[in-house]
C-alpha cells in the first residue's frame, strides 16, 4: 500500500513546497527563501542576513472511483482527500561565501481521504450476494436487494527535515549539499457491517438470514434422505416377487394371488404416489418396474439431499464471511534522501537552477490493531521508495517582468513499487515529467501579480492501478496570486491553483486473478484539485 502525492509532484512527491510555489508553479530557479528546497544552491544570490518563512496551504482533492460491476446499488464513490493545514517552514542564514539553510514540510502526502461509501473492491463481493440467493425462491424467500454500512478513510504524511549548506564558487558559479530525512506515517481505519438483504419486501440481517435458511435447508435435506431410506426398502421388499416370478404382475394381481397383503400393497401404493407417479400409472405398472421406480427415486431423493446440505454449507461459509469487518493500522518508517544543487548566473537578469535529488530508501511496517480483511498483517513490511528527481529552471527578469521556465524529471522506473490490493506487480511504462511556465509582473514596487502552468505526465500502466490507490496519467494545474511587501523585512505570499486530471480506466476480465467474481467489468478513476496559501516571510539584514 502506499500514498500518492496530495499535489503536484511526482507519484509520490510533494512538489507544491512553498506559497511562491501556489501562485506560480514554476520555482526550479528559485532565489528566494523557498529556493531552500527548489533551488538550494541559489540562496547564494540573496542579501547577506538571517531569513524566515512560515506558509501554509489548504489543500482539496475530489476523487471519483466508477465501476461497471453490475450488481452494485450504486457504481460511483466520490471522496474527499483534505489538508486544511498543510505547512512549510524555512530558514536561512546567508554571507558573503556561504549560506546554511534548513527546510520543513510534508514531501509527500499531508492530508487525509475519506470515502464515505467505501471503494467497489469492498463492496463487490457482497453485492453478488443477490444474485447468488435466486434459487431461494423456490423456498418462497424472494431475495431482490442489499445494503450495507461501508467507511473508508486513509491518512499519510511524509515529513521532509532538510539541512545543508550552498557555498558561492565565483559570482557566476554557487554550489550546494545537503540531505532531508524524510520520516513517514500511513494510517487506514475503516469497517463494512450491517450487511442486510431484502427478504420479500423487508430488511433483515444477512448473516443470521442465511444460517437460519441453511438449518432449514439441513432439515429438508434430512427428509429427502429419510424418504430415500423408505424407497430404498420398499425396492428391497418387492425383490422376493421378483425371485419368484411375479415382477411381470401389477399390484393388484399379486395382491389378488395372495402373495401380498393388502396393507403392504396399500403403502407400495402411497410410495410410488409421494414419488409424483399417479394413480393410473401406478395401475398399469408391474412389480419390476415398481421395483425400478423406487430405486430411482431413491437415487433422486439422496441427490436432492445431498444439494441442500452441499447449499446449506455454502450459506454458512457465506454468513461466516459476513461478519463486521474492522481495520486499523499504522505504517511507519524512515528514510534519506541526498541532494545535490548548482546555480549558474552567466548574464545579467539570467539564472539557472540545477537540482538532483538521490534515490530515498524507505520501508513501511504495519502496526495493526484490528484488521478482519487480512490486508495488512501485523509487522508486515511494504517498499515505499521515493525515485531520484532531476529538477531545471531557468529565470529571466525583463524590467518589471520574470519569466521562469521549469523542468522535472522523476526516475519512476528505479523504484520497486510493489503490489496493488489485487496482487498485480505495478509497473511503469516511462517516468515521470513536468513542466512548467510562470510570470511575475512588478506593479508597484511593493506589490506583484503572477500566474503560472504546469503540464505533468506520469507512466504508470493498467497493472499499477486499484481503486485503493490510483494515478491520473496527465494533469494541467493553473495558478495565480499575488506578492506584498508593506516593509523592506516582510513579504507576504498568496495565491491559488486548479488542477485538472485525465480519466484512466482499468479493466476486470471476468475470472482473471484479479477478479475472483467472474463477472468483468471496467472501473474508471478522475479527480481535481484546488488549493489555496498564504505566506510571511521575513529578513533580518547582516548584524
Amino acid at each position: 500500500m502506499y500514498c500518492s502525492q496530495v499535489f503536484a509532484g511526482g507519484l509520490l512527491t510533494n512538489g507544491n513546497q512553498s506559497s511562491q510555489y501556489i501562485r506560480m508553479l514554476s520555482r526550479n530557479a528559485s532565489t528566494d527563501v523557498d529556493a531552500v528546497y527548489f533551488n538550494p544552491a541559489g540562496l547564494m544570490m540573496m542579501e547577506n542576513g538571517f531569513y524566515f518563512a512560515l506558509q501554509n496551504q489548504s489543500l482539496y482533492q475530489y476523487k471519483t472511483v466508477e465501476s461497471t460491476f453490475p450488481s452494485l446499488n450504486s457504481g460511483k464513490y466520490d471522496g474527499l482527500l483534505s489538508a486544511p493545514v498543510f505547512p512549510t517552514a524555512y530558514a536561512v542564514y546567508k554571507n558573503d561565501r556561504f549560506a546554511f539553510s534548513l527546510g520543513f514540510g510534508p514531501n509527500s502526502g499531508g492530508g487525509s481521504a475519506t470515502f464515505n461509501r467505501g471503494l467497489p473492491s469492498f463492496e463487490n463481493q457482497i453485492s453478488t450476494l443477490v444474485p447468488s440467493l435466486a434459487g431461494l425462491s423456490q423456498l418462497g424467500l424472494n431475495v431482490t436487494k442489499y445494503n450495507t454500512d461501508i467507511y473508508f478513510k486513509g491518512t499519510s504524511v511524509f515529513w521532509g527535515i532538510q539541512g545543508g549548506a550552498s557555498f558561492k564558487v565565483n559570482k557566476v558559479l554557487s554550489v550546494y549539499a545537503g540531505a532531508r530525512y524524510v520520516p513517514a506515517t500511513n494510517k487506514y481505519s475503516g469497517y463494512i457491517k450491517n450487511i442486510q438483504l431484502d427478504v420479500n419486501g423487508q430488511y433483515t440481517s444477512a448473516a443470521p438470514f442465511l444460517t437460519g435458511t441453511a438449518t432449514q435447508m439441513q432439515g429438508l435435506a434430512a427428509q429427502a434422505s429419510g424418504a430415500a431410506i423408505l424407497a430404498s426398502g420398499a425396492a428391497a421388499e418387492v425383490q422376493p416377487l421378483i425371485t419368484n416370478g411375479a415382477g411381470s404382475f401389477t399390484i393388484a394381481q399379486v395382491e389378488g394371488a395372495g402373495y401380498l397383503s393388502a396393507a403392504n400393497a396399500a403403502q407400495l401404493q402411497q410410495g410410488l404416489a409421494q414419488l409424483g407417479l399417479s394413480q393410473a400409472q401406478i395401475s398399469q405398472m408391474n412389480i419390476s418396474q415398481v421395483q425400478g421406480a423406487f430405486s430411482a427415486g431413491a437415487a433422486t431423493l439422496n441427490g436432492e439431499a445431498a444439494a441442500l446440505n452441499s447449499q446449506a454449507t455454502t450459506l454458512n461459509g457465506t454468513a461466516a464471511q459476513l461478519a463486521d469487518k474492522n481495520v486499523d493500522v499504522t505504517q511507519t518508517g524512515s528514510g534519506i534522501t541526498p541532494i545535490l544543487g548548482v546555480n549558474i548566473s552567466p548574464a545579467k537578469g539570467l539564472n539557472i537552477g540545477i537540482k538532483y535529488e538521490f534515490m530515498t530508501k524507505l520501508t513501511l511496517t504495519n502496526s495493526t490493531k484490528v484488521d478482519n480483511t487480512n490486508l495488512f498483517p501485523n509487522n508486515a513490511k511494504t517498499g515505499s521508495d521515493l525515485p531520484s528527481i532531476l529538477s531545471i529552471g531557468a529565470d529571466y527578469k525583463i524590467s518589471k517582468l520574470t519569466l521562469s521556465l521549469s523542468f522535472n524529471s522523476y526516475d519512476d522506473k528505479g523504484v520497486d513499487w510493489g503490489t496493488n490490493i489485487y496482487g498485480e506487480q505495478r509497473t511503469i511504462a516511462h517516468n515521470t515529467w513536468e513542466s512548467a511556465l510562470g510570470a511575475q509582473y512588478q506593479l508597484t514596487r511593493k506589490f506583484a501579480v503572477s500566474a503560472g502552468y504546469l503540464r505533468t505526465v506520469m507512466g504508470v500502466t493498467p497493472q499499477f492501478q486499484s481503486d485503493f490507490s490510483f494515478i491520473n496519467n496527465g494533469a494541467n494545474t493553473f495558478a495565480c496570486g499575488i506578492q506584498w511587501k508593506p516593509t523592506p523585512k516582510i513579504t507576504v505570499d498568496a495565491g491559488g491553483l486548479y488542477t485538472g486530471y485525465s480519466t484512466d480506466r482499468k479493466t476486470f476480465p471476468g475470472g482473471s486473478d484479479i477478479n475472483t467474481t467472474g463477472i468483468a467489468y471496467t472501473e474508471s478513476y478522475t479527480k481535481h484539485n484546488i488549493g489555496f496559501t498564504v505566506g510571511l516571510a521575513y529578513h533580518i539584514g547582516k548584524m
